[in-house]
């Protein structure tokens, strides 16, 4: 019986759900950006380029999303709000019933009168990234001096407005110091969420820039321990094994089996995350052009949505198909225990090895004898 730490049977429900819908829906608006941010995964442009799909193309993908249900739709870039016609596509995912999250770049169009317009169309929610709890460190990431100070306005102009507040973070060599000033940043916010970004060396960013798989442990055990009195929520973005390094805190000498009174049984960290969801499942990109892609970190198309269906691709295409399968996993992912609940950085693995199925080289964790016997794929 394949049975792993997160429970079996509560893993296969969510595989069912993640099969059919994502939970988060993004489509990068645009590649224009004013910002120069020397990690920057879209590898943005200062104007917006030939090519982008048009209000009418939004409009109609839009629609396509609300087939899925209620999925998390976040507009990005780029910059979303160098699209003339952002306010009108809030408006139109508000009106179809998305819930309507928006994130937008640190420079000075993010002010207090595009915020309220934002709201007023039916926005919900704005992530704005802060990389470093001063300007210096901050500014030096994002390439143009002034982003922090900008980004701190729009922050403090969303709460006042209320817009749900996320913080995002590229964790890098850069800050890795920097991260406990960070928190206490975020928390005098007021965010409601803390999301860190695992840097994945894709578009401008490097392979340098990465810390070390060991450093990566030591961070995820802080924020394991933050979680449980931060006044925020802590969320990690291509950096998966966080939620194998909760559940080991929160239950260290949990059952494989998952015992009675085991935490892990859930797999949901005590409502700490949504165990499973990874590129491709449970989560979908749309880029600027329309392409169909896993996540922005991880650029293999399946589709575009300008000649296919958005809904057929996330449900049949192989590629999806093989990202929602665990037992696909290759290496130390491929052998884990914990590979339903985390699943590795599938950006990560194709970034350094050229396979996106291979295991994530920023985990340092080496599976359980035991779980060579649930049938994973070596």
């Amino acid at each position: 019986m394949n049975r792993d730490r997160t429970g079996t049977e509560g893993q296969k429900g969510l595989r069912e759900k993640f099969a059919r819908s994502p939970v988060v829906v993004i489509w990068e608006v645009t590649r224009a950006c004013d910002l120069a941010c020397v990690h920057c995964r879209a590898s943005a442009i200062p104007e917006r380029e030939p090519g982008e799909l048009t209000t009418d193309e939004g409009l109609r993908l839009i629609g396509q999303i609300r087939e899925f249900g209620r999925p998390i739709f976040v507009l990005t870039g780029g910059d979303p709000l160098k699209r003339p016609d952002i306010f009108d596509l809030i408006r139109a995912a508000s009106g179809a019933g998305l819930l309507t999250n928006l994130s937008p770049s640190g420079t000075p169009l993010l002010t207090h009168g595009a915020l309220l317009r934002a709201r007023r169309s039916g926005l919900e929610g704005v992530s704005i990234s802060l990389d470093g709890s001063c300007e210096e460190i901050h500014d030096a990431f994002r390439g143009v001096p002034g982003s922090f100070r900008w980004s701190l306005d729009g922050a403090a102009a969303a709460v006042a407005l209320g817009l749900r507040l996320q913080i995002n973070t590229t964790l890098a060599r850069h800050n890795l110091e920097d991260l406990p000033a960070i928190a206490d940043l975020v928390g005098s916010l007021e965010a409601w969420r803390w999301t860190i970004f695992l840097l994945v060396p894709t578009g401008r960013a490097d392979a340098g820039q990465q810390v070390t798989a060991e450093e990566c442990e030591e961070v995820f055990g802080w924020f394991a321990d933050l979680s449980g009195s931060a006044p925020f929520r802590i969320k990690t973005t291509e950096g998966p094994h966080y939620r194998r390094v909760a559940l080991q805190r929160l239950a260290p000498s949990a059952d494989p089996g998952g015992a009675p009174g085991d935490v892990s049984r859930t797999g949901s960290g005590g409502g700490r995350f949504i165990p499973g969801v990874n590129d491709g499942s449970g989560f979908l990109f749309i880029s600027s052009k329309g392409a169909i892609q896993p996540s922005g970190f991880l650029p293999l198309v399946a589709g575009n949505v300008r000649t296919d269906s958005l809904i057929s691709v996330y449900r049949e295409h192989p590629l999806f198909m093989a990202l929602r399968d665990p037992d696909r996993l290759g290496g130390r992912c491929g052998r884990c225990e914990f590979r339903s609940v985390c699943g590795g950085s599938r950006a990560r693995a194709y970034a350094m090895t050229g396979n996106y199925l291979a295991e994530d080289p920023a985990c340092l964790y080496e599976p359980q004898a035991s779980a060579a016997r649930t049938g994973a794929v070596p």
